[in-house]
């Protein structure tokens, strides 16, 4: 059980913008032997997507503070992420397991007000084809 748990923090805590290598866990559990392929790639996914929920989250409530200070993003940096996003539309968030861009495309489709249901469920197969092609690779490699 507390290598599931594992998995699903890192697999959490990866999606958002926070570091973390949920494939790294997921590939040693993997090679444990100890764990079915299948509920850790439901672990990882299931953890993955709700970070990616807490960005979306996040995204929503976001421009509100945008004339603070303290806020991270430019207002060019912003204008920038949002055109490109209104140019590519939701298909985006498929390239949501991507490294670097993936996290911030989950938190700028929360800015553009992407309704929640077709922001789960690309980011769920996104994020679940991911993991399944990885657990494929590792499996074969075993």
């Amino acid at each position: 059980m507390i290598s599931y748990l594992g998995l699903w923090l890192a697999a959490f805590t990866a999606a958002t913008l926070l570091p973390a290598q949920s494939e790294a866990v997921l590939t040693a559990l993997l090679i444990s032997g100890k764990h079915s392929a299948a509920v850790l790639i439901a672990v990882a996914t299931f953890g993955n997507v709700l970070g990616s929920l807490v960005n979306w989250w996040l995204g929503r409530s976001v421009l509100r503070w945008q004339s603070a200070r303290w806020f991270p993003v430019s207002g060019h940096q912003l204008d920038r992420a949002q055109g490109w996003y209104r140019r590519y539309g939701r298909w985006t968030l498929l390239g949501s397991w991507l490294p670097v861009v993936g996290d911030p495309l989950t938190l700028v489709a929360g800015v553009m007000k992407e309704p929640l249901l077709p922001f789960l469920l690309l980011v769920t197969c996104a994020k679940g084809l991911r993991y399944v092609v990885l657990a494929g690779l590792v499996l074969a490699w075993l």
